[in-house]
């Protein structure tokens, strides 16, 4: 299967979807992409706009999966804003660009992945844990354990030993490294995503 991983970071999502897949990664910073590249050798990373990747090479892939950046979206915009004053952002419209972009011209299957906005979502996505999913396909409840999904108010230490990744051979400052940690996808509900757009493509081919 051929897979679009954009906006990768580290690849949490992609952690456990093993090497029977054939990747290719976009993340724009270099350092983190770097950091993807170390653990998944095998993958394409490609360091640019996952953006523009996409509405470039998107017929290429059989899946793919997109996790654009949250901040515009997130209720902690709102948050800081009220208690710190600080300027209100535009939502970046992209995220919606791009649901509507793959609901209308990709022919394969799709995730794209956000946290729980402030407003109401333009378009009806799948919520579970604190994060919001647009699919084309059906995806069953995700639990695990007692916590189905990273959440940001989990303590740092917890989140690093729920996704698994071992940093202490990876040059990486602790500013860079808790932007990554708590950007991550919680590896099981990225194969869980994943297995799920499969069992949807078996369902298509015995129809």
């Amino acid at each position: 299967m051929k897979i679009l991983n954009l906006y990768s970071g580290i690849g949490g999502n992609r952690k456990l979807w093993g090497e029977d897949v054939e990747v290719t990664a976009v993340e724009m910073n270099p350092k983190i992409a770097a950091i993807y590249q170390e653990f998944f050798p095998n993958d394409k990373v490609v360091v640019g706009d996952a953006h523009q990747y996409l509405l470039d090479h998107f017929e290429e892939f059989e899946f793919i999966w997109g996790s654009p950046p949250c901040p515009t979206h997130s209720r902690m915009n709102q948050l800081h804003h009220v208690q710190e004053n600080k300027t209100v952002r535009y939502p970046e419209m992209s995220l919606y660009q791009e649901i509507i972009y793959l609901k209308h011209w990709f022919k394969g299957k799709y995730c794209i992945e956000n946290v729980i906005s402030y407003y109401e979502p333009l378009i009806r996505p799948t919520e579970s844990g604190s994060h919001y999913f647009w699919t084309n396909f059906h995806f069953s409840p995700f639990s695990n354990n007692k916590r189905g999904i990273l959440r940001r108010e989990d303590s740092e230490d917890w989140r690093q030993n729920k996704i698994g990744f071992d940093f202490s051979k990876i040059d990486i400052n602790k500013t860079l490294l808790r932007k990554v940690i708590n950007n991550c996808v919680e590896p099981e509900l990225g194969l869980h995503i994943l297995n799920e757009s499969k069992r949807d493509i078996q369902g298509e081919l015995f129809k």
